[in-house]
């Protein structure tokens, strides 16, 4: 994994969902979160870098379930005739299915994207 690549997928994330300065960005200790050229941009976007501590595995234990679930629920299971083709299946799988549709025991046995709307309702009320 490049510093390019992930500068890439957190200016794409950045850019879908624009969040209010003072963003906590949790990472693990790659040397491409590190790295000058990531911090810089995260200070740009007014992210506050976390990252994980050496050697706990813990920290990114909600990756590690994701990665799981996605390879358990469709990597495994699907033929991909090229790259492009991988990619394009993926991303119709993560927006549509596993954000929109699949319930999650962690979430109260909502959708992610229920979940955070009804987030977002109760912030609101209380704002």
């Amino acid at each position: 994994m490049t510093t390019d690549l992930v500068l890439g997928a957190l200016d794409d994330a950045y850019k879908a969902k624009r969040p209010q300065k003072g963003l906590l960005h949790h990472s693990d200790q790659g040397s491409q979160y590190a790295s000058a050229d990531y911090r810089k941009r995260l200070k740009k976007y007014h992210m506050k870098a976390s990252m994980s501590r050496k050697g706990n595995c813990y920290d990114n234990a909600c990756i590690e379930s994701f990665h799981s679930i996605l390879k358990k629920e469709f990597v495994y299971c699907t033929r991909f005739k090229t790259k492009q083709h991988a990619q394009d299946e993926m991303f119709q799988y993560i927006e549509f299915f596993y954000n929109r549709k699949r319930i999650h025991s962690a979430l109260g046995y909502v959708s992610p994207v229920q979940f955070a709307a009804k987030f977002k309702k109760k912030k609101n009320r209380i704002i």
